[in-house]
């Protein structure tokens, strides 16, 4: 059977997933010096079916496909789009002499990917093809070690980004790009979702670092200024729209354009700099130990809540009805636009695990669903230390009646998702029902609260520090700290665990409020 075209050279099949552009894709130019290139997708009907996949990341990721397709197609071959298992793909690319060699960039996805990657492997060396996969941004395979992680980090940030190469045409039929219903996806009205595409991505850029972001530092941990401020190139990172690289070096490129006078461009500047930092810190994590997607980080946290959340109470949290406003306009904003800025992802998740006692991978999942820039690694580390098991992090229990007086003190972004309260008057938009008129919204148009959020926080936080004060819970976390704590201070042992215990956040921050 023939392996190689018919115009000669080994066919370099480049398979597409968390990576979608043509610029700085490092698989893609590395194949390109080898021989004719064969850029493919697969739409997976299973990943998509996954309890942390939904409709609004899917109609994302498909424009961000129809994109690549165009992009490709300018260099000499369209992206080819197949629907199906990917073995059997691969299979029948292997059959017509389609395929030679692989090449993918290194990805850290959910449970599901991680095992689907195993059985590719396995049918590679069963076919006798060969997969290349190459590190995507700075987190690291194989990693013994966090000394030194931070260093190689700004180093292969520092490297060249890779520029697009024409590639020779091949004669196979592009294929479909499938909608969500196809999928049998379930509908998921989500009207404030950002557009997928590099497009979309290199404006939000360029917007971000022009004008939106000078105000940054100030502004993202409030709802309403963060959605302007915030540089939202969250989505066209989790699926490579763009890459860390062009980002890092961007922002770099923008600081040391700044005048001396520029003090809040360079405040902002340099805070968001160091979440691209924390971005990669964080998918390390699930890199390293991928039981935490379901497991708890440390495990003297086991059987702390009920394995099996209270259906109403998930429900109303789900649904934005738990009868605290900010936290209900929170859940309904996030519904609707498929964002929710790194405060308010802290506190909703604080608020299910501790107030509403529900073990943190429902509501996970519910979270996961819902954004439209879910990245597997960040997410579960974040959520898990907003639920309070990971064993090295302070315990944070946001109060949500005073995160709305906090970072909504006119009560607009509440006015904004509840429109049922607009008879209550703005010194009780916080606490409707301390109103004179709260029993004719309260109970009726809007719910009644479902948890005490004083009495609930008490009971969660001697619950949590309860399992904190023995010596076999010290002798966990310290071996914790040792494998995923940052190393900025990793020649002092003592402040590394010090560190570890105030460690900032990308998406999710450890403030106590």
């Amino acid at each position: 059977m023939r392996t190689n075209l018919e115009n000669g050279g080994i066919v370099q099949v480049v398979w597409f997933k968390r990576d979608l552009r043509v610029n700085d894709h490092q698989a893609l130019a590395q194949a390109s010096e080898v021989g004719p290139v064969l850029p493919l997708y697969v739409v997976e009907p299973e990943l998509w079916q996954q309890p942390d996949a939904s409709t609004r990341q899917w109609n994302f990721v498909a424009e961000t496909i129809a994109e690549l397709r165009d992009d490709l197609g300018k260099l000499g071959q369209p992206l080819i789009v197949r629907t199906g298992q990917i073995l059997a793909v691969l299979s029948k690319l292997k059959d017509r002499g389609l395929i030679d060699v692989l090449w993918s960039h290194e990805e850290t996805g959910n449970n599901w990917t991680y095992q689907r990657d195993r059985q590719v492997a396995a049918w590679c060396r069963d076919h006798g093809v060969r997969w290349h996969e190459v590190q995507n941004h700075g987190v690291l395979r194989r990693l013994r070690s966090r000394d030194g992680w931070a260093e190689r980090w700004d180093r292969f940030m520092a490297l060249p980004v890779a520029s697009p190469v024409a590639l020779k045409h091949i004669d196979v039929e592009p294929g479909y790009i499938p909608t969500g219903r196809d999928l049998g996806l379930r509908d998921d009205t989500c009207v404030g979702r950002q557009a997928g595409g590099r497009a979309a991505g290199l404006e939000r850029l360029s917007s971000f670092l022009t004008h939106r972001g000078k105000r940054y530092q100030r502004e993202m941990s409030s709802p309403l200024e963060g959605a302007v401020a915030c540089s939202r190139l969250s989505p066209y990172l989790a699926w490579g729209a763009l890459s860390m690289r062009e980002v890092s070096q961007a922002t770099e490129n923008q600081r040391r354009r700044l005048p001396p006078q520029a003090k809040d461009w360079r405040k902002s500047l340099r805070s968001f700099s160091g979440r691209l930092h924390w971005h990669c810190h964080f998918i390390q994590k699930l890199e390293d130990e991928p039981r935490i997607e379901f497991e708890n980080l440390h495990r003297l946290y086991d059987g702390l809540r009920p394995k099996a959340p209270d259906a109403q109470l998930l429900t109303a949290w789900s649904n934005g009805e738990t009868g605290y406003p900010f936290l209900d306009a929170c859940m309904r904003s996030l519904q609707a636009t498929g964002w929710l800025n790194f405060r308010m992802r802290a506190m909703v998740m604080a608020t299910a695990s501790y107030h509403l006692w529900l073990d943190w991978r429902a509501p996970g999942e519910h979270l996961a669903r819902m954004f439209t820039d879910y990245e597997p690694g960040i997410h579960w580390s974040q959520v898990q230390m907003q639920s309070g098991t990971t064993g090295i992090n302070t315990v944070r229990i946001y109060n949500p009646v005073k995160q709305g007086y906090d970072q909504d003190p006119e009560g607009l972004f509440i006015r904004t998702w509840l429109p049922e309260l607009s008879q209550i008057a703005d010194q009780h938009i916080h606490e409707p029902w301390k109103a004179h008129n709260a029993k004719d919204i309260i109970g009726t148009l809007y719910p009644e609260r479902v948890f005490d959020h004083l009495a609930a926080a008490k009971a969660a936080r001697e619950r949590v520090w309860g399992v904190r004060r023995s010596a076999e819970f010290r002798s966990e976390a310290h071996a914790i700290v040792t494998k995923h704590a940052s190393r900025k201070n990793r020649r002092n042992p003592r402040k590394v665990a010090r560190a570890s215990q105030n460690q900032k956040q990308l998406s999710l921050p450890l403030e106590d409020q």
